[in-house]
């Protein structure tokens, strides 16, 4: 509903209305940021540099900006979420799949105060993650394989977020082209495949994988680009995802 939909009742109301009634919680963003290394699926973790939890290592986030709940409400979710991956990576959000993987609201999972976090996954071109500069309160940043990450005494309550993530991105693997988002725009067979491998940490048999693949291409989620990709043996054919727009 949007403010010109307010009855004069609700405006009348509002025009009193004091939202320091209510405690608040304060709300934050943190980012599950992803990408692929020598085929294993890696997460980004930043280096805290101030209190509470300094020098642990945590997910990438920050506070929401909200203002005075009046003439002013701040940042919208995602807004804030495409900020802080910009301040805490140095890079451009446009290429950069964002997708809300859900909230986390105990009550004593941030020793500060009451803070309900709204948690991203980020899938990062491998190509991109040579790029990341530590920001914000980091004092530096690593690439982790995620596995190893959510065994961590990481800040928070981030191992579960990572957990969370985790199975998020198993589960639109299987039902998406959420993998384009983890790959170079043309690709052959086998880097398709080891992304998978590398998401569902298994191996998968060559030629049940080419089966499949060739399922996506009757489905039109795939299609065969121009060029050829050198490999050891012999050039091989590559790929592109179908532009249907993004997962």
């Amino acid at each position: 509903m949007t403010r010109s939909q307010l009855t004069h009742e609700d405006k009348a109301f509002l025009s009193t209305y004091d939202p320091a009634t209510y405690e608040r919680p304060a709300v934050t963003v943190d980012l599950v940021i992803l990408t692929i290394l020598d085929d294993r699926l890696v997460l980004l973790l930043v280096q805290r540099n101030e209190p509470p939890y300094r020098k642990k290592w945590a997910l990438p986030g920050g506070f929401v900006r909200v203002g005075n709940g009046k003439s002013s409400r701040g940042e919208d979710l995602l807004e804030a979420a495409q900020r802080e991956l910009s301040e805490e990576t140095g890079l451009p959000t446009d290429d950069i799949l964002l997708a809300q993987i859900g909230a986390f609201g105990a009550p004593m999972r941030d020793p500060r105060m009451r803070v309900v976090s709204i948690a991203y996954a980020a899938l990062v071109r491998p190509t991109l993650a040579p790029f990341i500069q530590a920001g914000g309160d980091a004092a530096r940043t690593e690439w982790t394989a995620l596995n190893d990450a959510m065994k961590m005494p990481l800040a928070f309550d981030h191992p579960e977020i990572a957990s969370k993530a985790l199975q998020w991105l198993r589960d639109q693997l299987v039902r998406s082209s959420i993998a384009r988002s983890l790959l170079p725009p043309t690709f052959s067979i086998a880097e398709l495949r080891r992304v998978h491998e590398a998401i569902l940490d298994v191996s998968i048999d060559p030629g049940n994988f080419r089966k499949r693949f060739l399922r996506m291409i009757d489905d039109s989620v795939i299609e065969q680009a121009p060029g050829r990709r050198i490999t050891a043996s012999k050039p091989a054919s590559v790929y592109r995802f179908v532009d249907t727009g993004r997962s």
